[in-house]
């Protein structure tokens, strides 16, 4: 039933959240404390000064383009005067706050690359970190209507496929996958990426099996870039 409701909210652009099919704290917009809202301020701050194309939304992951990704970053966004938006141990309901709350007010990026969720494996069901997920879209398309969307399956972690928030994070991809519309929204998994052929994930590529590498992030680059090269309006499909 959590997915058929899901299935029916998905073209609801601007639903509010209290009308999911369950509630559950995935979907409520809630800020943190002590150095996050420094960092959600600084954001703000940015985003205020204008010249925004691209945003780049998400957890620790994301935050690590300016640690470990910040070589690949200064070749392909920097150019593009992209933001990163990521906080580390975000879950979905504070980027959900953090939007509702100043990070993308006043601007009009072409693109928002958004990868989250795995912060909410440890404590949420598959369903409900995809109607998180659904929230952050719906609040992405309502706030900025002109700009298209590249969602990114949430990464695969753990060594294996064994892996228990690995598994949920595969349940969550199946079902957030159903957001792509072809126009506005495109769902992207570029998972298989970072593993071997058996599934498994190196330390190399991540060497807490969460977190990238400088190899992660060049991984990363290029697998998003043909297609976000199309959605900036680089190239043509």
């Amino acid at each position: 039933m959590l997915r058929l409701a899901l299935v029916t909210l998905v073209s609801l652009a601007g639903t509010s959240p209290a009308l999911f099919a369950e509630d559950h704290d995935a979907i409520k917009p809630v800020p943190r404390e002590g150095g996050w809202m420094a960092r959600h301020e600084s954001f703000n701050k940015r985003v205020a000064e204008g010249n925004v194309d691209l945003l780049l939304i998400g957890d620790s992951i994301t935050q690590g383009w300016e640690g470990a990704g910040k070589d690949v970053w200064a070749k392909y966004y920097t150019p593009r005067h992209a933001v990163n938006l990521g906080i580390g141990g975000d879950r979905t309901q504070h980027v959900l706050w953090r939007l509702d709350n100043g990070n993308i007010k006043g601007i009009h990026p072409k693109a928002a690359v958004l990868m989250i969720g795995t912060n909410n494996s440890g404590s949420n069901t598959p369903e409900q970190i995809a109607e998180g997920i659904t929230a952050i879209v719906q609040k992405l398309r309502k706030d900025l209507p002109e700009t298209k969307i590249l969602l990114l399956a949430v990464f695969p972690r753990g060594a294996d496929k064994s892996d228990p928030r690995r598994q949920v994070n595969e349940a969550t991809n199946a079902i957030v996958s159903k957001l792509d519309d072809g126009k506005m929204v495109y769902y992207l998994d570029i998972g298989p990426a970072f593993l071997a052929d058996d599934g498994t994930l190196s330390k190399e590529i991540m060497p807490d099996l969460l977190h990238l590498s400088p190899k992660g992030y060049q991984i990363w680059a290029e697998a998003i870039e043909p297609k976000l090269a199309v959605l900036m309006g680089e190239k043509k499909e």
